[in-house]
């Protein structure tokens, strides 16, 4: 997983335009390091820039490690920041896969903190269990968890310096959590962006307790946002919005165990903000295609996306909490190859179409119509 060792896309496929685009990345535990092959790729590419990020849970901390490769060649133009940021990404996924070596079995930091919690280090099975028990009702992280340790906090706060990512100007980042009091996605940013606001962003509230930051408590940004999409509209330039989705939409097979029903659960319900926001977002296309809006105030949004939720939907459920290294690996090399053929196919829409079909892939017979006189 050398960062150095990736051939360069861009050889084979350049072109004389360059493109801004704002990347949305959605949550998925470990299978985020299938958004980081998607982003190692991304960075080599020396026709593509990065203009904002928008992240929730494990795309949040995908976000913040590429920003942070970027803010550490702020005042050094010497250095080249996208090789800086694929070096943070790097280092990130080979820190976790270390942090759950510990011992003799492979473990996630949330297996971790369990295990640290009760005293004992439990398996993935086991933990998968105490899931299980803890969603039916019968623990609450209050209970399993009363010091809420929370290592993986710790190894986010070693790992990025917000200090220096707030400096950030050229690169925008937006990481979004929950607000427990009102359900509303909560954007932070800039200076309010740390590792709370990144722990609270992937804070599952029957496995984490709710992070409290400036006096509001927050749980996981997927509830409401997976990614949210809104900060790249209205908060940046470029029209070129390339999502990055690990969260399958649809499933042939029917879930029947316990595992796999609170997996289904959860992806439905961690798509169904974004799936709200492509329902707008495809509205008011329509209307800008017919005249009806006034395209001076309505930004024509051009929506892409790289789709990992087809073959990772083949991975088992318990494959969102391992991080073993062969898995890891395997979801990065995945999401490389994923990326290489995107732009090979869709390059050429960048800055002129949508190479997403919102209408096919989100949306039902509930479409709202857009009326005609």
């Amino acid at each position: 997983m050398n960062p150095t060792t990736a051939p360069d896309p861009s050889t084979a496929h350049a072109r004389a335009t360059r493109h801004r685009i704002n990347l949305g990345l959605q949550g998925g535990g470990s299978h985020g390091a299938f958004t980081w092959g998607v982003l190692d790729v991304l960075l080599q590419d020396r026709q593509i820039d990065i203009e904002g990020i928008s992240g929730t849970s494990a795309g949040a901390m995908n976000a913040v490690a590429l920003a942070h490769g970027f803010a550490q060649c702020i005042g050094k133009p010497q250095s080249d920041p996208r090789e800086a940021a694929r070096e943070s990404l790097a280092n990130f996924w080979n820190g976790i896969v270390n942090m759950g070596a510990i011992g003799q079995a492979q473990r996630a930091p949330f297996d971790m903190l369990l295990g640290l919690a009760g005293g004992h280090h439990s398996t993935s099975g086991q933990w998968a269990d105490a899931m299980t028990r803890a969603w039916s009702g019968s623990m609450s992280p209050y209970q399993m968890n009363p010091l809420d340790l929370n290592p993986l906090k710790t190894f986010v706060e070693r790992q990025i310096d917000f200090e220096r990512l707030a400096q950030l100007r050229d690169l925008k980042v937006f990481v979004v959590a929950t607000r427990v009091t009102t359900g509303k996605a909560e954007i932070f940013s800039g200076k309010r962006l740390t590792a709370d606001a990144v722990m609270a962003s992937a804070c599952l509230p029957m496995m984490f307790r709710a992070v409290e930051i400036e006096g509001e408590h927050y749980w996981d940004g997927g509830y409401s946002g997976n990614p949210a999409i809104h900060p790249l509209i209205y908060k940046c330039e470029s029209r070129d919005i390339l999502l990055v989705q690990i969260n399958p939409i649809k499933r042939d097979l029917l879930p029947t165990n316990a595992i796999d029903i609170m997996d289904r659960l959860n992806e439905i319900t961690f798509n169904s903000a974004l799936i709200a926001e492509m329902r707008a977002i495809d509205f008011v296309k329509r209307l800008l295609a017919e005249g009806k809006l006034d395209p001076a105030h309505y930004k024509d949004v051009l929506m892409h996306r790289i789709d990992g939720g087809e073959v990772l939907e083949q991975m088992g459920a318990t494959t969102k909490i391992s991080t073993e290294a062969n898995l890891i690996r395997t979801l990065h090399d995945l999401g490389q190859t994923h990326a290489r053929k995107w732009l090979v196919e869709h390059r050429k829409d960048l800055g002129v179409c949508s190479s997403l079909n919102i209408a096919r892939d989100y949306l039902d017979d509930l479409r709202v119509p857009v009326r005609r006189h």
